[in-house]
């Protein structure tokens, strides 16, 4: 009796063991198909999700450009900067991402990344042109500069259109400048061009300067700023009128961030923000004085080494780039230089002022440094706290020539009109109304010659602008 129910017993481990296994076997299965599921269900999400939903997920956007003055670089301080990179961080700031540069040297290199779905889009001063439209799509318009052709002044006769050029033209492979020759060599079967992936843009201005080629076409913003330190580089006539410049996205058939950017780039118009941007980068280059530029460059090797030493000493907090240039804007770096009305001195200090500061000899090259450094640093910290740099900068250097009583004057008919008063950009268009009775009639401290500080601070950022990319160029005395 015993040995049967062992008997049974050990069949019914036997199948309950059976049963078990098989249990474990089905739960396996199971367990493999739920996980094969749950990773089709997740690559199915990938598949669905969108541009804008990728970048949101992976927390960065990543822009291509080409490096160059009017695009990227970094500044003195090794920091990101450029026109281009600026309005790029903005929208993804918008989009609560990080931003990440992606720098390529030639254009059909950009245009490859973009093609590959390694980039977002390419943000390098593009402008809009039929074969480009024909592959990429483009947003609406936030620049539009001029090209022109660019000749050294003095090697030839300046030609006035295209059946005067004699000479060779190079410019950048896959650049506009290219397409726009290749379409005028049906017109003008005599012009002699070539294309460099070789050389950027700014190196080809270079070589004009150095007369291995003897034109090339460059973008008016770009030639505003080569000017500064290069005044030799002359035009010969504009090529093209406006060029507009947008960014460049596949044509793929995903608008998600096409579109995010679209209404990105609208606002910044609709608020003003983009003029701002523009005003910041090329608002201050757009005059040119060759006379003016050629005798400020010559004064930075024959005269300034006289005096660099004390503006580096007082500068503090400032760059002393910048205090040079308020000083040659001033006095031109003369140290006995004196106006009508009495300012004297390096820093050009009144009376009045110079005793404030403690400066009793305003002749004195070292006191009127440091008595102008001292006084620019109270109105930069005279100014509302909410202003922010740089426009706080422009409004101290705006203070240091026409005051600060007749700037908040301008700044209260700027809140009036409707605009901005802690932009630099909407005040130095109401400044000029000052010398107006209709508007300085109902201001604090009336009458004031207002468009004098606009071009003030515009010369003072065109010098400081020529000291910094010479002190770059290592051509200015070391510490």
């Amino acid at each position: 009796m015993l040995k049967c129910f062992s008997t049974k017993k050990s069949r019914h481990l036997r199948s309950t063991n059976v049963r078990f296994r098989a249990a474990q076997r089905t739960l396996r299965s199971l367990v493999v198909m739920l996980f094969a599921l749950i990773l089709a269900a997740c690559n199915f999400d990938s598949l669905e999700q969108n541009q804008l939903q990728r970048i949101e997920n992976r927390g960065v956007l990543y822009v291509g450009t080409m490096m160059g003055p009017t695009n990227y670089y970094l500044d003195s301080f090794e920091q990101e900067a450029g026109f281009e990179y600026e309005l790029a961080r903005g929208l993804a700031d918008k989009l609560g991402v990080r931003l990440e540069i992606i720098n390529r040297y030639e254009l059909r290199e950009l245009w490859d990344l973009l093609d590959a779905q390694e980039i977002d889009f390419v943000a390098a001063g593009l402008d809009v042109t039929e074969p480009r439209l024909q592959r990429y799509r483009f947003t609406p318009a936030y620049h539009a500069v001029d090209q022109k052709l660019v000749y050294k002044q003095g090697t030839r006769n300046r030609p006035r259109d295209w059946s005067q050029v004699e000479g060779m033209i190079r410019v950048v492979t896959s650049s506009s400048h290219a397409e726009l020759l290749s379409e005028l060599e049906q017109e003008y079967p005599h012009l002699t061009w070539t294309s460099s992936h070789l050389y950027d843009a700014d190196e080809l201005l270079d070589h004009v300067i150095n007369e291995s080629i003897d034109f090339t076409i460059a973008d008016s913003h770009h030639l505003d700023i080569k000017r500064r330190t290069w005044p030799d580089l002359s035009i010969a006539f504009t090529v093209r009128n406006p060029a507009q410049l947008a960014w460049a996205f596949a044509d793929n058939g995903d608008d998600s961030l096409y579109a995010a950017a679209i209404e990105y780039i609208g606002k910044h118009h609709e608020s003003g923000e983009l003029l701002t941007l523009i005003d910041r980068h090329f608002g201050h280059v757009s005059q040119f004085n060759y006379v003016d530029t050629q005798a400020f460059i010559a004064a930075t090797e024959t005269v300034l080494p006289d005096y660099i030493d004390l503006f580096r000493q007082y500068a503090g907090d400032f760059d002393w780039r910048l205090l040079a240039a308020i000083s040659y804007q001033e006095s031109h770096w003369n140290p006995w230089a004196r106006s009508a009305t009495g300012v004297r001195g390096l820093m050009m200090l009144t009376l009045p002022t110079a005793e404030q500061l403690n400066v009793y000899n305003r002749i004195d090259p070292e006191q009127s440094i440091r008595g102008g450094a001292e006084y620019l640093r109270q109105l930069h910290q005279r100014l509302p706290d909410r202003m922010t740099e740089p426009d706080r900068t422009w409004f101290a250097l705006a203070a240091y020539n026409v005051g600060l009583g007749h700037l908040e004057d301008a700044r209260v008919i700027t809140q009036r009109q409707g605009a901005d008063p802690d932009y630099w950009i909407h005040v130095r268009e109401r400044l000029p109304l000052l010398r107006q009775r209709q508007f300085y009639r109902n201001t604090r401290f009336g009458f004031a010659r207002g468009d004098e500080p606009v071009r003030y601070v515009e010369n003072i950022r065109r010098y400081y602008d020529t000291l910094v990319w010479l002190d770059e160029q290592g051509r200015l005395p070391a510490n």
